[in-house]
């Protein structure tokens, strides 16, 4: 099996994407500091983490610029499936319990994630689906810039379809990846799907 966190994930490109100017969050609060819609701008892109001119860093004692807190599943008329990345360190192969999907079932993905300290440019979430071993799909979704924050920060795939049929039920790896413009990647983690006849072989 392709080992995900490689030079074999693509960072595919957004079509009319240009990474913005880079500016650090000390420019941008000590820039015209009389414009009262400026200001007011700010407070929104900034929030709380801006205070007296200073960002608060939601997490001090952790350097990174983006946490990567939860990766969950969610299809209507069912409970959330969730998956505790904060458990992920480099170079840790957690093992995470399966996640088991009706064939055909609609669903969507949604990272929840922290910034701090920094407006992080192009964050992306790219995963790539494997079934025995064999890649099956590619998926990279532009996320966004954001700037710090204290408050959690998500984002939310558009709908997918799982796979339906006696042949597409099975067990698949799913190898996702948390990157921005600058090839930075602040998380990387293994989890599978299983896709099932019906909801209650998950029961």
């Amino acid at each position: 099996m392709a080992d995900c966190h490689d030079e074999d994930v693509p960072e595919e490109e957004t079509p009319g994407y240009q990474k913005p100017a880079e500016k650090s969050v000390d420019e941008i609060l000590n820039t015209d500091k009389d414009d009262e819609a400026l200001e007011k701008y700010k407070k929104t892109l900034l929030g709380q983490a801006a205070d007296g001119g200073k960002i608060i860093a939601k997490f001090p004692d952790n350097p990174a610029k983006v946490i990567v807190t939860m990766l969950s599943i969610i299809v209507d008329g069912r409970p959330d499936v969730e998956l505790d990345l904060t458990r992920v360190t480099p170079g840790d192969k957690t093992k995470f319990p399966a996640i088991v999907i009706k064939e055909g079932a609609t669903y969507k993905v949604k990272i929840s994630f922290y910034v701090q300290r920094e407006i992080v440019a192009g964050l992306r979430y790219v995963q790539q689906t494997y079934r025995k071993g064999i890649r099956v799909d590619s998926e990279s979704h532009m996320v966004g810039s954001y700037g710090p924050k204290l408050d959690l920060q998500s984002f939310l795939t558009k709908p997918d379809e799982a796979p339906a049929g006696m042949i597409a039920r099975g067990e698949y790896t799913i190898k996702s990846k948390f990157t921005d413009d600058d090839k930075n990647v602040y998380l990387a983690w293994d989890w599978t799907l299983k896709i099932k006849k019906d909801w209650k072989d998950s029961e």
